[in-house]
């Protein structure tokens, strides 16, 4: 509080603006949306008095000086919105701006007048007046007729009837409220950002996979070539991010061994997280790989399977890595002299050195991390996964990403930060794009429930979107283990359908491979990071079938291209999960139920919600099986499912409601009725 007399600005700005939308941390950091997004802003917008208020918001894309204004309109309670597509990637700025309207404030009291039987006559002449001051504000044209507007409201017959009914027309209003004296409007605190990322960054499907382990000759190194043999199948799969491990040359010096042994034999290949060697670092390639060239070339055929190659960056060198010896001040020495490795107790990375961030080189060293992703953007890449990015200080990031986006808008970085909650969300906010969640380790119901009314339903929406992965080349959740094939199933159905982003590890993911390393571990046996694999792609086990069947759909489907539009439905078995996305602008309704437990059949009733969907008793409604093709019709809400997990643990229904069955996805499929 204050006792100083305010400046005469603020004195006469009567109109209050509060409680901004999207915004973060009151401004700080930006909201995220994709392209062709439906961007609503919305503000309490209230003044003393009883005036009508008019108000805007003035937003501005990416490359752009100018502003635009789309005007807001009033919802309820003081709580205004308006909406515009994001059309282009970037940052776009924008502030709510409100007045107090006074054509409209003296109109609606003419109104009132009017209806109660008084004398108008003086109020005429006030109504004429603030037209006259609208057409010294209005353009040419608009001016014109304002001006015969006003002459109107001085009627020369003394009738008054016609000059209330001009003086009230929406017409007359709409056009004096356009040039409103604006001199003494309020303005939001500040102007907000809008981060807009293109398509891809709200809806893929990742793959991930060793270039290595692609040879088709058993036990020889893979190459670039033979991952371009591969793309065909993950193609055929429906992936449209391929995610390549770090590439680079692999260090020798305390090289891993088969299942993370301390000490390696004779052709064990080390880790590739263990990067830089005698043959280069970060910019270079593993010549076992390749060139750059053939690199190069594998992005190229990717792009005509529609697929997007993802390099993983990860900060750190193993002992032989060039930085080691050209910038010794970038790591963090022991008192012996020896510098430290990395280690995450009990789990211990001989093989690999950390980066210090707090050294006096720091600047140069910041530049020169920057160069690694401008390397690998001038070779083609568009989408990074970041390796442990929650171990760099966040100034960083901010930095690095918002550097990088400047010049290149479309790019994508996913965030591989399994750690605290809090801190996920924080680099969420300076800039990553996508981000890793603790979907891998939600196995219950309610587990899955309660994260996805925090991730869709809190502050989190606006800026952290979650990429859900059932499994990756570090973690083998025990559900997986336990569950076999139907496991696997089930965690398909569910990360694909609740995220708009999801990914895999394969190929050991359609081959449902689940053998731990001991009892009690994430860790896999013969894990792939430290060895060659031969993967058997036909393998009769594989549930790549499904994995294509599922990406079809969600192609097929808008209403699964989102994540935040999820509704959980109640079942009455908690062995059975029901949830529901709609896509109003398509009106596509997807309802998924899946059975959690992988060993037995599980049944019960689920009461269906679908929001602004009314459902009667005695509403009928089709539901075709995306996944069988079977159809079943349904009466009112409340509604019986089975499911078997030996046969298939999940229905990914598409709900027809009354009177558009005639649109239905394999319409002629025989109709059953379920009781």
């Amino acid at each position: 509080m204050t006792s100083k007399m305010p400046d005469c600005a603020t004195a006469r700005a009567r109109v209050v603006i509060e409680s901004v939308s999207p915004v973060v941390d009151g401004g700080r950091f930006p909201a995220k949306r994709v392209v062709g997004d439906t961007i609503d802003i919305a503000a309490d917008i209230f003044a003393d008095g009883h005036d009508e208020l008019a108000a805007v918001v003035r937003y501005r894309e990416p490359g752009r000086r100018a502003w635009l204004e789309i005007p807001m309109s009033l919802l309820t309670n003081d709580r205004w919105h308006a909406t515009f597509e994001a059309v282009v990637p970037g940052v776009h700025v924008f502030s709510v701006e409100a007045w107090v309207d006074p054509y409209k404030s003296w109109a609606t009291k003419l109104a009132k007048r009017v209806a109660a039987g008084q004398d108008t006559t003086v109020d005429l002449q006030i109504g004429a007046r603030l037209l006259k001051e609208a057409a010294d504000r209005a353009k040419a044209k608009d001016a014109m007729r304002l001006r015969r507007l006003a002459t109107t409201l001085h009627p020369k017959d003394g009738s008054r009837t016609a000059a209330e009914t001009t003086a009230q027309s929406e017409e007359t209003i709409a056009l004096a409220s356009k040039y409103a004296d604006r001199t003494h409007s309020s303005v939001s605190p500040g102007s907000y950002a809008i981060t807009v990322d293109r398509a891809r960054a709200g809806f893929s499907a990742w793959y991930e996979m060793f270039p290595r382990s692609c040879s088709p000759v058993q036990g020889q190194h893979g190459t670039f070539r033979d991952c371009e043999s591969r793309l065909s199948y993950i193609a055929e799969m429906g992936f449209d991010v391929l995610y390549l491990p770090p590439i680079h040359p692999i260090g020798v010096t305390a090289r891993k061994g088969k299942n993370n042994a301390v000490k390696c034999t004779r052709g064990d290949p080390g880790t590739p997280w263990a990067i830089g060697s005698a043959e280069g670092g970060h910019k270079s390639i593993n010549p076992l790989l390749g060139t750059l060239e053939d690199f190069q070339s594998l992005v190229r055929q990717s792009r005509e399977y529609g697929i997007e190659v993802a390099l993983d960056i990860a900060l750190q060198c193993s002992p032989d890595h060039p930085y080691v010896k050209q910038h010794p001040d970038w790591f963090r020495r022991r008192p012996d002299g020896t510098i430290q490795y990395a280690e995450n107790p009990p789990k211990k990375y001989q093989d690999i050195y950390p980066l210090e961030f707090d050294n006096d080189d720091w600047q140069a060293m910041w530049l020169e991390l920057r160069s690694i992703f401008e390397y690998w953007v001038d070779a083609g890449v568009r989408v990074f996964r970041v390796d442990n990015p929650h171990t760099k200080p966040f100034a960083f990031w901010e930095w690095l990403i918002s550097s990088l986006k400047e010049k290149h808008p479309d790019l994508i970085f996913l965030a591989e930060a399994f750690t605290r909650p809090k801190v996920m969300y924080r680099l969420a906010k300076l800039g990553f794009t996508q981000s890793y969640t603790y979907f891998t380790w939600r196995r219950e119901k309610w587990e899955l429930e309660q994260y996805l009314t925090e991730l869709t339903q809190s502050d989190a929406s606006e800026f952290f979107r979650p990429n859900f992965w059932p499994n990756t080349p570090d973690i083998l959740m025990d559900y997986l283990q336990e569950g076999g094939r139907p496991a696997f199933q089930s965690r398909l159905v569910l990360a694909s359908t609740l995220s708009g982003n999801y990914g895999v590890y394969g190929p050991a993911f359609e081959l449902c491979v689940n053998v731990p390393r001991e009892k009690g571990s994430e860790e896999y046996l013969n894990s792939e990071k430290y060895e060659l694999k031969h993967w058997n792609l036909d393998d009769s086990r594989s549930i790549k079938g499904l994995l294509a069947q599922m990406n079809s759909i969600r192609r097929s489907h808008p209403a699964l291209h989102r994540t935040n539009n999820v509704r959980f439905q109640h079942v009455d078995n908690n062995q059975l999960i029901a949830y529901s996305k709609h896509d109003a602008l398509s009106g596509d309704l997807v309802l998924t139920i899946v059975n959690m437990d992988y060993r037995y059949a599980q049944s019960g009733w689920i009461d269906l919600d679908f929001d602004d969907l009314p459902i009667q008793d005695n509403t009928v409604l089709r539901v075709h099986d995306l996944l069988s093709g079977a159809t079943y019709e349904w009466r009112g809400r409340r509604n019986y499912v089975a499911l078997d997990p030996q046969v298939m643990p999940a229905h990914v229904f598409e709900v027809l409601m009354p009177g558009s069955a005639d649109t239905l996805s394999g319409d002629d499929a025989p109709v059953r009725r379920h009781p």
